[in-house]
């Protein structure tokens, strides 16, 4: 009982370290040494012949998901039992374990949310299109990995959006997701699966050694897309219908990722273009730049709605075992 209330605790801890602080450097950042492992192995398994580099990039895959859950699993027993001993031999006050549970768990589940960092990425894109279009161009190349150089200001702040909406789920609502169904080992092992969709996942050189890593993420992120696009509704007040947001994932290639941008350009009544691949809510016009300010303003909202449903989801079953015993 006292491990799931400093696990809710932990996640409001995280929330604020993250709204205080940002990023750890990168030298103690887990989500950067993951990069650095799939960066490794990448380039070596693009080398191979097609079937391969997918049994490659899918024991690769499997190797450092092994490896970071249990990495994950020993740092939440060790805060669990440190925390436990301290109590137990007087050096914390008793009745403290929660606290200092949620504490410490926040700080090592911080890592694993970048809300700050996402926001202040895709409000400098605004920013710099004040100074200039190359300038907007040039902030955007930090969000984006497409050619950059041919996007107008519109483009390239429809872009932004995109980003920012996409990423609202792979960055806190799907790491919050995951942590309160399965604690560190769950909320780091989706981290690992949705960096290598980042760096592996993509047709082309990484095609065959890619194509597992683009699979997982797909189904570890099928359900938290949708409860992002529910939760954009929720802070907005609005409800464009079940089958409007539908149509509109439906026009992007990632079974994902359309859900919270279709929902986010409803929701703000702009179009959101990726030329020669998909057109969100078309008829609508451009955004501009009071759509990006509006659009940060959800997506806050949406953040800290996340961290209140996930802490909901742990209490309950104190509230059911509390409920039952009454």
């Amino acid at each position: 009982m006292s491990w799931i209330l400093a696990c809710m605790l932990a996640v409001f801890v995280a929330m604020v370290v993250d709204r205080r602080w940002g990023e750890p450097p990168a030298w103690a950042h887990p989500v950067v040494g993951m990069g650095r492992y799939l960066g490794m192995l990448g380039p070596a398994l693009t080398r191979w012949r097609p079937a391969l580099a997918f049994v490659g990039g899918a024991w690769a895959w499997l190797l450092g998901a092994c490896v970071v859950g249990a990495l994950a699993l020993a740092t939440e027993l060790i805060v669990r039992l440190g925390v436990s001993a301290a109590v137990v031999q007087g050096q914390a006050p008793q009745g403290m374990s929660v606290v200092l549970n949620g504490l410490l768990m926040g700080l090592v589940l911080k890592p694993f949310l970048a809300w700050r960092m996402l926001r202040d990425e895709v409000a400098g894109v605004e920013q710099a299109l004040t100074q200039s279009l190359l300038a907007g161009q040039t902030q955007l190349v930090r969000l984006v990995s497409r050619d950059v150089s041919v996007l107008d200001e519109v483009a390239v702040r429809e872009s932004a959006i995109e980003t920012l909406a996409e990423n609202l789920n792979d960055s806190l609502v799907a790491p919050l997701f995951w942590f309160a169904l399965g604690g560190l080992p769950a909320v780091a092992v989706y981290r690992f699966a949705n960096t290598a969709d980042a760096m592996w996942g993509y047709r082309g050189r990484y095609e065959w050694a890619g194509k597992w890593a683009a699979h997982v993420d797909d189904i570890l992120s099928w359900l938290p897309a949708r409860l992002t696009a529910l939760l954009l509704c929720l802070v907005t007040g609005r409800w464009p219908g079940w089958q409007a947001m539908r149509a509109q994932a439906r026009l992007t290639p990632s079974p994902n990722g359309g859900w919270p941008m279709g929902t986010m350009a409803l929701l703000l009544d702009v179009s959101l273009r990726k030329p020669g691949v998909y057109s969100l809510n078309e008829t609508a016009p451009a955004p501009m730049a009071q759509h990006t300010a509006r659009a940060l303003q959800l997506a806050g909202r949406t953040a800290w709605a996340a961290a209140v449903c996930s802490a909901i989801y742990l209490v309950c079953p104190l509230l059911w075992t509390w409920g039952h015993a009454r």
